[in-house]
This record gives structure tokens, sequence and C-alpha cells, in this order.
């Protein structure tokens, strides 16, 4: 099993120094296999994004209790660049801009690092710009937009083409996409889905987190979880989608209550 996660339990700290942690997470459980696809599907504030922050590490959360074993190792005691290296991505939902450094110094800085922490020889930088060529070219991004500073002026669609090449170059054994449909028309979430397909393989596996069906039309789940109230609520195939677009969160929401 490439993830596993057993009755995992996770609070957040409030920004004042007083005040109690609010628990966010309250028993979530999922296992995804190798060359699986699986989607996350629930309503604001249910603990979809709060679930892919503490996978890859982010700062803030207290995991209280649970396990997250990742390709069978203990995941919540590597440190974020560890996590990584070992293979896992997370494309962020709103991708922060760096201004000053440019989307190919960029690449090249996370990829060597994290060969660098493998234990595995650093690309030279003809190597590097031939893998990037390659990369950009299937997913239609021009070279001048990795001359650009990291997100700086880039629309919603590009900021989220940009996100799937770094998968592309990066190559990780576990891709977390928090939603990353979110402010993209209809033309843009083609490119970014076709970009994501492309990179389904046996070995590798994704967590697609949404909140509409529309997406899963193009990344077809092998599985789909419905999360509320910080754990998931029920699990099925692809048809649970299109039942959760005709009866809406509520009805199940209620079920589980």
């Amino acid at each position: 099993m490439l993830l596993e996660v057993n009755d995992l339990h996770v609070a957040v700290h409030p920004e004042e120094d007083e005040g109690e942690a609010k628990e966010i997470l309250k028993g979530l459980s999922l296992s995804l296999g190798r060359g699986e696809v699986h989607a996350i599907m629930g309503p604001n504030g249910s603990g979809k994004s709060t679930f892919s922050h503490v996978l890859a590490g982010k700062p803030g959360y207290e995991v209280t209790s649970g396990q997250v074993l990742f390709d069978g190792e203990d995941l919540l005691e590597l440190e974020p660049e560890e996590r990584a290296a070992k293979g896992l991505f997370l494309a962020m939902q709103y991708p922060v801009e760096i201004p000053g450094v440019p989307y190919m110094q960029f690449l090249k800085i996370a990829l060597n690092s994290q060969r660098k922490l493998r234990g595995e020889e650093e690309l030279s930088t003809p190597d590097f710009m031939r893998l990037v060529r390659e990369k950009a070219q299937k997913l239609g991004i021009s070279m001048d937009m990795l001359k650009r500073p990291v997100n700086v002026g880039f629309s919603g669609g590009e900021k989220k083409r940009m996100e799937v090449l770094q998968m592309a170059v990066l190559e990780p054994k576990l891709c977390v996409l928090d939603e990353i449909d979110s402010g993209l028309d209809i033309d843009a979430l083609r490119v970014v889905a076709d970009g994501v397909n492309a990179l389904r393989d046996e070995n590798r596996g994704f967590l697609v987190i949404t909140h509409y069906q529309r997406l899963l039309d193009y990344i077809e789940p092998d599985h789909v979880h419905i999360m509320a109230n910080g754990r998931i609520i029920r699990s099925g195939g692809p048809e649970l989608a299109h039942e959760l677009e005709r009866s809406g969160y509520a009805a199940f929401v209620e079920d589980a209550a």
C-alpha cells in the first residue's frame, strides 16, 4: 500500500497564545494503493485541505493521535523536505508567488535538492534543460514562461499548469491535488487534467481533493470518498460522485450524523 492513514486526529492551535486547540480531523482513515486515483469530496470546513497540509508537513497542525504510513514508512516522523524527497508532492489550491526567482531556477533547485537528499547525483545544467524542455513541451508551456518569476503575473490556469509541470519534473510517488480545479475555466481545466492524466501509471498514486464533480469528468478516479466533520463518512466508486452531484452534501451528512 502506498498510503495508509489510520484513525488520524489533528488539531489546529489558534494564532493567539491563549485558547484551546480546535480538533479538525476526527478519526480519518484511508488506504491508497500504487496506481490508484482517489478523490476526496466534501463541504467547506470538512477538513479536506487540513488533511493535505498534514500530509505535506505544513507547520501549525498537531497530530494528537493516529498513524500515517507512506510507502511503509512513518510519514509523521519526517520533515517536509524529507517527505518531498521520498516522493510526496502537494499541488496547492493557491500557488504562491516568488518574485525575483525565475521558474527555471526554482525547478532546478527543487529537483537537485531532492536528488541530493536521496543520495543521487545532481543533474547538470544541460541535462536539466533537456528534461524541462521535454516536459514543458508536452504541457504546452513555453520556455518564456519558465524565465518569468515563479507565478508572478500568471493567470489561474497558468499557475495550475506550472504545478503539473513540477509534478512531471519531480516525478513523485504520490500527488496530492488540493482543489487544483479552483478558479479554472473549462479550457484550463482540460489542459490541467490532461497533464495529470499523462502522469498516471501503475506506480504513482493520486489523491484528488475537490468540491465538484466536473474535475472528475476529466480525471476519472478509482475510488471516491465523502468527507464531513473531519472524517470520511462514505466511500465508493466513481458513481458516488455523480450521486453526490444529484443529491448534494446535506443528505450524506445527515445519514452519517
